[in-house]
Formats: structure tokens, sequence, C-alpha cells
């Protein structure tokens, strides 16, 4: 039984995390009760590079001989593992802080949850993670994971028009994870992806949409107002147009989950009004069990 002392420490550690994070663990942990980690089929010997050593991995990882040269310690990358680092994004544009509603979460925080609670099962299965774009070295550990929390609780600027990622030099056979509401031109959006496919990186596309965008609920005169400097456009009867718009948005959708399977990647889609559980756990056996 755990004494008052140890619940009281306990609930003083969880009290210091980032809401964000809670929310995101308690998403993992009801995933993780029903699946499995992936196999490995074990350290390779070719050497990659050394990186600094991260605090919460096992000390058992530290290159003495390298660390001795220089006052830091370091630990000693092989390919396997480098190449078996999956790399995470999420959209931060300014389209993705949108929400029909106050009861429902913005599409940003809910890619956000669905991004560090996916952190948090990768790290449990014992996977090297990364966050594309961010000057953080690939690691299993939990501090990773804090990081992750403590960037996207710094609130990044609602004018930030980066609606697609920025190309990086991954090693080749990494594998990337891309969770956004992925509105920008379909054209835009193949070039993004095959930079990366050219380099045989294995990725994962999560759609987010806020059920409004899906459905367009809306009645009578409207103007929306572009989040991303688009500008507005006025509609005087906006359920005339409401058929035409799903079929356009289903025609896009489509093309976008064909270009991804192309590409031998997966595609997942997901509204804010469904449960992050089973988005997490669709995206995550599709990691875990290799299905695009």
């Amino acid at each position: 039984m755990p004494t008052t002392k140890t619940i009281h420490s306990a609930e003083t550690a969880a009290a210091t995390l980032p809401p964000l994070l809670v929310e995101a663990e308690r998403v993992a942990a009801s995933v993780a009760q029903g699946v499995h980690g992936r196999n490995k089929t074990g350290q390779g010997d070719t050497f990659w590079q050394f990186r600094p050593y991260q605090h919460g991995e096992s000390t058992r990882r530290i290159d003495w001989r390298q660390s001795a040269k220089t006052q830091h310690h370091f630990v000693r990358e092989h390919e396997w593992e480098i190449a078996q680092t999956i790399w995470l994004w999420r959209d931060p544009s300014a389209s993705m802080h949108y929400s029909s509603a106050r009861k429902l979460a913005t599409k940003i925080h809910r890619s956000e949850v669905l991004t560090l609670a996916l952190a948090s099962l990768l790290i449990r299965a014992g996977e090297q993670i990364a966050l594309l774009g961010e000057a953080m070295p690939p690691s299993s550990s939990r501090a990773t994971l804090h990081r992750m929390a403590r960037l996207f609780d710094a609130n990044p600027s609602d004018d930030s028009l980066i609606s697609l990622p920025s190309h990086e030099h991954l090693p080749r056979h990494a594998e990337l994870v891309l969770i956004g509401d992925f509105l920008s031109p379909l054209s835009d959006m193949e070039e993004a992806l095959k930079r990366y496919s050219r380099r045989r990186v294995r990725g994962h596309l999560v759609q987010v949409l806020d059920p409004a965008e899906e459905s367009l609920p809306f009645e009578g005169r409207v103007r929306f107002d572009g989040l991303e400097k688009e500008g507005s456009v006025y509609f005087g009867n906006v359920g005339a147009v409401r058929e035409a718009y799903r079929d356009r948005l289903s025609s896009r959708r489509l093309a976008l989950s064909a270009l991804a399977h192309s590409l031998g990647w997966s595609f997942h889609c997901h509204t804010t009004d469904q449960s992050a559980t089973s988005a997490l756990l669709a995206l995550y056996q599709a990691i875990t069990q290799g299905k695009s």
C-alpha cells in the first residue's frame, strides 16, 4: 500500500506537469491497455554519430571514452537506432486554432494531445522520438516528452502560416507522423510528401478537422474570414452551397488518401467531436503493425 507521503509526492509531481501532457497521458494510458509494442531486429554495429546524453536515459548508453575527451557525456548511436526514430510534427498554423463551439477543442489542441499521447506510447515501447523542425535530438527518454509538452505550452503565434512541414534531411527508412488539417493546395502537399518519400521515409497522415468543417451546418447569410490571410468570402444563402462544399471536401480527402497510399503511407481522418483515444489507437496500430 502506498504511504501518505508517497501519495503526496505523486500528487505534487503531477501538479507540476503541463495540463496538455496530463490530458495526453490519460489518452495514452487508455490505448496502452490494449496494444503491444513492435518487435525490433536488434542492435546493429554500424556507427552513426555521437549525441549528447539526455537526462533520464540509462547510463549504460554513455560512451565513456568519447565523454572523457570533454566535460560532457555522449551516447554512441548506431544506424539502426537513428533509422528507427519516429519523427513527429503537428501543424502550428493559424487555421488550427479554429473551434466551432466552446465545448469542442481547437484543432491545434487536439493535434498536440495526439502528438504527445503517441510520443508517450512510443517511449513506453522503447522507440526513439524527435520533433520535426526542433533542435531536439532523437531520444527514448521521458524527458523528451516533457520538453515537447513545454514547447507546445509556449503557445505559438496565431499568425503562423506554417501549414506544411519544412523539409528536413531525415535518415533513410525513418518514420514520420504528420498531424494537421491539410487544407493547403494538394500540389503543395504532394511536393512535401514526395520529398520525404524519395528518402524511403515511411509516413502517416492524420487529418484533424472541426465537425463544422465537415458538414458546413450554417444557415442564411454568412461571411467566412480566412485565418491565414486568404481574405473573406460572403454567401447570401450558405445552405445553397452546402452539398457542393461537402462533395468538394470528400473529393479532396479521397485525393489526399490516394496520394498517401501511393507513397506507402497511412492516412487517417479525425474530427474534434470524436474520441482522441480512437484516433490514437488507429495511428499507433498503423505504426506498430506496419499497416498503411
